[in-house]
């Protein structure tokens, strides 16, 4: 039989990997809904090309659009939060949650509360609400299955049995495109500078986060919540080549690691076809080719955002949440022109120093959290540019 999935953010980069997949195995899937945020004609010719049954555009003045573009194919159509969220909770046996930022909140938490499989590439939810999404979880009897390379290279080398005999996570980073920089160089980098990955294709968003390695600590609080060891058992450690994804140590010294070429319908096509595996058009990984493996410590002085990330983990209560808004709010800054690279970070900064809230306990709590954050962050720009 045929498994239904949902594509949530199917014109960015992971749902168009995603959709990849889909249509090489099209007798496998059967895709239920597609959402995107303004790409009507992506949509729309996704949506046709695997004979959806709803589509869903989240700027409402698209509508329209959506609905001409998919006349006489009867494809139902919907726009704004509402539509989004209604294709999030429409029957699918697995979901892919990649609507980037705080956005995708709350339709990746209409899928978790449907109780099936959401396969989990928006890090900045689970990074703001973490608790309550794995409570939701929890009640509905939902599995999450990280997309991010990291953490499924990590649920693929992790006992899910007894996480006892795990004494240490580590999370590989390729260092971003300034690794090797120093301070004063990333001080001048153009955003057309921090969106070229070495290693990666990613959205803008994720590669400028790359760049300043926030991406690393956003994913380091993200594992905290998907494998709870302990926030003191966790590592990062900056592998350019980005072969392998992370490794997980056992208490018995054995390390077991997750390698591949970096391509993101890997971890996708884990999740996709779990518990089983699929064959994908990703290169084999040729390790003579490659020859060498290298490691190294981040630098915490040339790279502050790890520092920040690390500081909001341990402190919990809402300090992620902040951390993650303040972030989403300096990186548009950043990529529309209006801050410099360094600025990204000194502006999370800020923002956590100036707001400390009690902890959420709600959706509607993130919300709020989330909603003040970026106000004190946009204060502060407007005062750096003062």
């Amino acid at each position: 039989m045929s498994r239904t999935v949902s594509i949530l953010g199917a014109t960015g980069s992971i749902g168009t990997s995603t959709l990849d997949l889909i249509e090489r195995e099209p007798h496998r899937y059967a895709v239920v809904a597609l959402t995107a945020h303004r790409d009507v004609a992506g949509l729309a010719a996704a949506a046709r090309r695997t004979r959806a049954r709803f589509a869903a555009i989240a700027d409402p003045a698209l509508h329209a659009d959506l609905s001409d573009a998919l006349e006489g194919s009867g494809i139902a159509s919907g726009a704004g939060p509402e539509a989004i969220a209604d294709a999030a909770a429409m029957d699918s046996d697995w979901t892919m949650a990649a609507i980037v930022g705080i956005a995708g909140l709350k339709p990746t938490m209409a899928a978790l509360r449907r109780g099936r499989a959401v396969a989990l590439a928006n890090k900045e939810s689970l990074v703001s609400a973490g608790s309550v999404m794995l409570s939701a979880a929890s009640a509905s009897g939902a599995r999450m299955l990280p997309v991010d390379s990291e953490h499924n290279a990590i649920y693929q080398c992790f006992d899910h049995e007894d996480n006892r005999r795990v004494s240490k996570v580590i999370l590989t980073a390729s260092g971003g495109p300034f690794r090797t920089m120093s301070r004063a160089e990333m001080a001048m980098v153009t955003p057309a500078q921090a969106v070229r990955h070495p290693n990666w294709s990613m959205g803008a968003k994720i590669s400028v986060d790359s760049a300043t390695l926030m991406n690393k600590g956003l994913e380091l609080i993200e594992a905290h919540h998907l494998f709870p060891i302990g926030a003191d058992r966790f590592e990062i450690l900056v592998h350019p080549q980005s072969v392998v994804h992370s490794m997980v140590e056992y208490v018995d010294g054995s390390v077991l690691a997750q390698l591949g070429t970096p391509d993101m319908r890997t971890p996708i096509a884990h999740t996709l076809a779990w518990p089983e595996r699929m064959e994908t058009p990703c290169a084999r990984l040729d390790l003579a080719a490659i020859g060498r493996l290298d490691f190294e410590a981040p630098d915490p002085d040339r790279f502050p955002a790890l520092s920040l990330a690390t500081d909001a983990l341990l402190a919990g209560g809402a300090r992620p949440a902040i951390l993650n808004a303040a972030n989403e709010v300096a990186v548009a800054a950043f990529l529309a022109g209006r801050i410099a690279f360094l600025d990204i970070v000194f502006i999370v900064g800020k923002v956590l120093d100036r707001y400390d809230p009690p902890a959420p306990s709600s959706i509607e709590d993130v919300i709020a959290v989330d909603g003040h954050a970026r106000a004190i962050a946009e204060q502060a720009m407007e005062a750096l540019a003062a």
